[in-house]
């Protein structure tokens, strides 16, 4: 049995299998071809994404360099965007050079006590979501845009120009071949635009093939935009990867 994509799924469990059904049905995958064609071979038209204002201080120390180092620093720094003393950090796990790299919106409740950026019952679906074009949970890096969710769960300008910095680092040191960026926090940092307008298209952040999507938190209290989420999987399957 193969997964759609190009995923080996022949390890799946019944329940697994039943569990990756669900999600096709309910994004509305009810039949085997489009309506109307699509050329996949089509290149995208032209995109430059959009640069957040970096305004940073001139005395800001260099980012770490290499990506253990940078695990360490989002385990102890106290200079991050959002810090809080005490507060539980929602920690980036996945390997270095991931086939797919989850940029997540800030943390939420179910991040707490996990201490990762996905969590609970969202963390579930994303894995459905995953599986629905072949990737397993071990081939995929996740990351949310800060470690700490935000007063009242809104970014200024300052504190998203800065989680724009540091993910742009974070990307370069992962090299992922591919981008899912989840909510509209990392649309705005990455892409300039909130995840409405960044939706429908791929975009390039510093190179490597980008497409923003709903937030699976979203998903689960709205399923009927499930449908727009797969059609952003496919959006971002059908990009050639070096």
């Amino acid at each position: 049995m193969i997964a759609p994509m190009g995923g080996d799924a022949s390890g799946l469990t019944r329940a697994e299998a039943a569990s990756l059904l669900g999600w096709w049905l309910e994004a509305g995958v009810d039949v085997p071809v489009a309506e109307e064609p699509r050329n996949w071979l089509a290149r995208p038209s032209a995109q430059t994404p959009a640069r957040v204002e970096e305004s940073l201080p001139a005395s800001a120390p260099p980012p770490p360099a290499s990506l253990d180092a940078f695990h360490a620093h989002l385990r102890q720094a106290s200079d991050l965007p959002l810090f809080r003393s005490g507060a539980a950090r929602a920690l980036p796990h996945g390997p270095a050079n991931a086939e797919i790299m989850l940029v997540s919106d800030l943390p939420g409740r179910e991040c707490a006590a996990e201490g990762r950026p996905i969590g609970g019952e969202v963390w579930a679906l994303t894995v459905r979501m995953l599986a629905a074009i072949g990737f397993t949970p071990e081939q995929a890096y996740v990351a949310s845009l800060a470690c700490f969710p935000a007063p009242g769960s809104r970014l200024d300008e300052r504190d998203l120009a800065r989680c724009a910095a540091d993910m742009r680092h974070h990307i370069a040191l992962v090299k992922p071949k591919r981008l899912l960026l989840l909510g509209d926090g990392p649309a705005k940092a990455l892409v300039g635009q909130p995840v409405l307008q960044a939706r429908g298209r791929v975009h390039r952040i510093d190179g490597v093939p980008a497409v923003a999507t709903l937030h699976p938190r979203q998903l689960l209290q709205r399923p009927g935009d499930k449908a727009h989420a797969w059609r952003d999987l496919l959006l971002l399957m059908s990009e050639e990867v070096s």
